[in-house]
């Protein structure tokens, strides 16, 4: 397939760059480079045959998208959340795929090793995982439990010095690529504990989950555990129950609340560009009312979008963030680049449908982006609780 130059210009109406350090644009200009230069060109080529370019993850290692807010002894950037904010956003607006390689590594994989882990775990997995020499997953989604992983039934039993863990996981993003999977499971009091599991250990496997309409491009998997001996000291030490997998989603959510509005923005300046050269009944199309209509809405959410992340970013530094902030961000942005996405499609009429533009690749992609880390009705029901203070899941 033929590369198309990539000519994506970003959106900035209430100019909020100005609300951005230096080295936050900095980093946003290098990631963005990287999106025009590497993923653009072979993105959709590697979606429409379902195929996970392997090569990015080196690359974004090397680029430091993995872990960016993790401190530099460990092998990450040290930077703020509003920098890592940014990074998402950019590579999502490439494809919300490679988003994901990123997000599950730096707030599900490295993050978790940061904050439970005990100092030997940090230092034996955390640089490797930076540098993107190890890929990671996350495994807390089982085929019976998604919405309500508290009913999870993956398990360890202690053996001595070991435990014997077994059940299984499915939807796990970079599965059958990584070396290393941050493991939820429960132990014989039913408490739930982090391990961390590797290829390799016996009576562990990750099988591919084939036949996906949505995230073509991301290899997701299974991890099935049958009697696998797992070390004690491969047991997080400073978290139990529920809050540790939670702990780990709202940094993942954090970062696709950016992401999410990064294919967004892509959509939208898709459909722009080609309003102003598509000619029908003599003019471009964009002197046409309802297509101005289309693009005066979507420049407006995008707007808000911008203003609420970058606000949830301020928040996200100063350690004041909610979790019921986070879902209310994550939620908006999935939602307003769905919408965007598909009355972008509607722009470019039968266009729109094929690989010579982003935006069916990103209207797929957000499918999955709705319903992952919290599907779009809990976010919602985390906002009512907070609001009403009335717990409507029970």
């Amino acid at each position: 397939m033929a590369s198309k130059t990539d000519t994506f210009q970003s959106p900035d109406y209430f100019l909020v760059d100005e609300l951005l350090t230096e080295e936050q644009k900095l980093v946003r200009e290098s990631v963005r480079n990287y999106v025009k230069k590497e993923i653009s060109p072979i993105i959709e080529d590697y979606a429409q045959r379902a195929a996970f370019p392997e090569f990015i993850v080196k690359q974004l290692g090397e680029l430091g998208c993995f872990g960016p807010t993790i401190p530099a002894e460990y092998g990450g950037g040290g930077l703020d959340y509003i920098s890592y904010g940014l990074m998402m956003q950019e590579l999502e607006r490439g494809d919300s795929g490679v988003r994901s390689t990123a997000s599950v590594q730096g707030s599900l994989v490295m993050f978790p090793i940061y904050a439970y882990g005990s100092e030997a775990q940090r230092m034996k997995y955390l640089p490797k995982l930076a540098s993107g020499e190890w890929l990671g997953c996350f495994g807390l989604t089982e085929p019976d439990f998604g919405s309500n992983p508290a009913g999870m039934i993956t398990n360890f039993k202690d053996a001595g010095d070991h435990v014997i863990l077994n059940g299984a996981k499915m939807w796990i993003s970079n599965a059958p690529f990584a070396q290393v999977a941050v493991v939820w499971a429960k132990d014989e009091q039913g408490v739930i504990h982090g391990l961390i599991v590797e290829r390799g250990m016996e009576g562990f496997t990750a099988p591919t989950t084939h036949g996906k309409w949505s995230l073509r491009a991301s290899a997701t998997g299974e991890l099935v555990f049958h009697d696998v001996k797992v070390p004690k000291e491969n047991i997080f030490p400073n978290v139990k129950g529920l809050k540790g997998p939670l702990g780990c989603l709202t940094k993942a959510r954090y970062g696709i609340s950016w992401g999410a509005l990064g294919a967004a923005m892509d959509c939208y300046d898709v459909a722009l560009q080609y309003s102003k050269e598509r000619i029908q009944f003599d003019k471009p199309i964009g002197a046409f009312q309802l297509q101005q209509k289309k693009l005066a809405e979507m420049i407006t959410e995008i707007t808000k979008a911008q203003l609420l992340v970058w606000r949830l970013g301020v928040l996200m530094n100063e350690g004041r963030a909610t979790p019921a902030q986070v879902s209310m961000a994550k939620r908006n942005s999935c939602e307003i680049a769905s919408k965007i996405a598909r009355d972008a499609r509607t722009m470019l009429g039968g266009m729109g449908i094929t690989g010579e533009y982003s935006i069916m690749r990103h209207i797929m992609n957000l499918e999955s982006v709705l319903t992952y880390e919290g599907t779009h009705d809990v976010h919602l029901l985390i906002t009512g609780m907070d609001v009403t203070g009335f717990n409507a899941f029970k």
